[in-house]
């Protein structure tokens, strides 16, 4: 194109068309690679979210069978350790991490229970060592971490301290209400009956309903008729409110176990020799 240009043109004007045109192909060729290297620039990373979070809680001077239930309820395991078996009245004396620890939630991390004996009640039935679910690794979130020393500044010149007001007088203490659950009885040294759970009686009432629609024995509908059982027995051995009268509700659900699964002679029973106990002890 350029030899033809010579020919038409001046000299001096097909110069200057030769240059023009050789700028415009060199602007196009630097524009196609810088959009190039800008098309292929690689994503940014995203960060990875840091790991749940869970906290130990205190089961240590609770009976056994309501340490099971705070356990189960955070989330943990658990597993009983030493010569003490896993009877429910028997109290947890130490526990395996510590309360208040901070572990990494790596599922249902494993929380080790000693008890020692509660010389008031018989270690009737059969012990329960450990949780039905198998515990998960135990990982601690309080790991010390790498901190970065910042210099210190000079310290701001505090402002004059401004004059304490006049203490207020404190109101005089409201008297306390009467207890929506009076117990039939005291037992040094026993839990008192959590309010923020449901009475015995209808606890009972509920388990003996629940046999109505589970007919069939399984590991499962065991493990939570066994619990009940427990639960109930060992409340109204506390002297909870109308213990009484949750274990003869419980004495006709065990009698309903015994000919609908087959089991059950043992827990009726226990629940038996609670219930004399306990009429005894309401007089």
């Amino acid at each position: 194109m350029a030899p033809r240009l010579a020919a038409v043109l001046p000299r001096s004007l097909a110069a200057v068309v030769v240059i023009l045109l050789a700028g415009l192909l060199g602007t196009a060729t630097f524009t196609y690679a810088a959009e190039q290297r800008i098309s292929s620039a690689p994503p940014a990373p995203t960060a990875t979210p840091a790991p749940p979070v869970v906290v130990v809680p205190s089961v240590a001077g609770q009976a056994y069978v309501f340490a099971k239930g705070i356990l189960q309820d955070a989330g943990f395991a658990w597993r009983v350790d030493g010569m003490v078996r896993g009877y429910a009245a028997n109290p947890v004396v130490a526990q395996r991490p510590l309360p208040g620890t901070k572990l990494v939630d790596t599922g249902a991390p494993l929380v080790v229970l000693k008890l020692a004996v509660n010389r008031r009640y018989k270690q009737d039935g059969a012990a329960e060592d450990a949780s039905s679910y198998p515990g998960t690794e135990v990982r601690y979130a309080d790991e010390p971490a790498l901190q970065v020393t910042k210099p210190k500044l000079a310290p701001k010149p505090k402002a004059a301290a401004k004059p304490k007001p006049a203490p207020k007088p404190k109101p005089k203490p409201k008297a306390k209400p009467a207890p929506a659950r009076p117990p039939a009885f005291l037992v040094r040294g026993a839990r008192k009956e959590p309010l923020d759970e449901m009475p015995l009686p209808n606890r009972a009432g509920i388990l003996l309903r629940w046999l109505a629609h589970h007919p069939r024995p399984t590991a499962e509908n065991v493990r939570y008729w066994l619990y009940q059982n427990n639960w109930i027995v060992t409340g109204a051995r506390f002297g909870w409110w109308h213990g009484a009268r949750a274990l003869r509700v419980l004495i006709v659900a065990d009698t309903r176990a015994e000919k609908v699964w087959g089991i059950g002679a043992r827990s009726r029973a226990l629940a038996q020799r609670a219930l004399v106990e306990v009429e005894r002890r309401s007089r």
